[in-house]
């Protein structure tokens, strides 16, 4: 049975740019500081492990491509993480360790093609579930394929129901209807969007689904990329690529804690699951507020393949 009141976690730290093994000790480091704060849930950013190539182009235009982009390419794809391999030990040995519930960014290959996915991991160290994203933004959809429905379900975990959209994908209210549909009490959102407009579209996801809602946010200089990195932003290692803006908010809005801009932090908090119900008293938007004589959602949860053999 899951308690009554837990504490819930977000990690605000960045990558450490194409080196997967490094990034994972950071990982590790993280988490068991979490878990030393009480953290039931803990909450890491989108692409955490694998990286977010910020200000990255991979030598595209229109029409064409150059080898540089190429090369720079494979070495974004030999820093992905792949269902059952070394890399996914590892962070599962350290989930074990800190013995929480933890949620993850991370940039997956599958075959020959690369998504921006969400790991699930219960307490014990066992992958649970994912989220690929099904939305990549803009020059996202250069490198990273795009995900389907069958990836969008909510998680059964010790701490209750948690689900999880990645970045834009919040900007979609008909995915967020689907969660909510699913009874999610934990909404994650892992993300770098690190705009100061990020904290009320979080606040308005806790008050439309009245749920908790727990965001984590790269924070990520130039220092953390390898030197010979090509970035848009320029090449001073002070430099922010991107600026954090974690949160935690609960199912009224309120916010109960950050958001933290411009540094690394990990952000805490109590969440009362009676808040739930409480919200749930006067708005419920997929049961006694919901108008199903007027609309109405339909979601397609199967896997689409490219091959099927009968």
């Amino acid at each position: 049975m899951s308690k009554t009141s837990i504490t819930g976690a977000v990690v605000q730290a960045g990558s450490c740019l194409y080196d997967t093994a490094r990034t994972i000790e950071k990982f590790a480091s993280l988490l068991a500081d979490a878990a030393k704060k009480g953290a039931d849930l803990v909450i890491f950013p989108e692409a955490f492990i694998g990286g977010y190539p910020k200000g990255a182009d991979f030598g595209a235009r229109v029409g064409s491509r150059n080898v540089q982009g190429r090369d720079e390419y494979r070495r974004y794809y030999d820093g992905a993480v792949m269902l059952g391999d070394v890399h996914l030990a590892r962070m599962a040995k350290a989930v074990k360790a800190a013995g929480a519930s933890v949620v993850c960014g991370v940039i997956e290959r599958k075959g020959a093609t690369l998504y921006c996915t969400a790991l699930y991991f219960a307490p014990d160290g066992r992958l649970t579930g994912l989220h690929r994203k099904l939305m990549p933004t803009a020059m996202e959809r250069l490198i990273w394929g795009f995900g389907d429905g069958s990836t969008m379900a909510v998680q059964d975990m010790p701490v209750g129901k948690v689900g999880a959209l990645i970045c834009w994908e919040n900007y979609m209210p008909m995915a967020r209807t689907h969660l909510y549909a699913q009874g999610v009490e934990f909404y994650c959102a892992p993300t770098v969007d690190d705009r100061a407009v990020w904290t009320p579209l979080m606040q308005t996801i806790g008050v439309e689904g009245r749920c908790f809602v727990l965001s984590a946010v790269q924070h990520m200089r130039r220092s953390d990329a390898p030197a010979d990195y090509v970035c848009a932003e320029g090449n001073d290692p002070d430099t922010v690529l991107i600026n954090g803006g974690s949160c935690i908010v609960s199912p009224f809005g309120d916010l109960l804690a950050g958001p933290v801009f411009g540094e690394d932090a990990i952000l805490t908090a109590s969440l009362d699951k009676a808040q739930l119900a409480r919200g749930k008293y006067d708005l419920d938007t997929v049961g006694h507020y919901a108008r199903p004589d007027v609309f109405s959602l339909h979601v397609n949860t199967a896997a689409q393949n490219a091959v099927v053999e009968d």
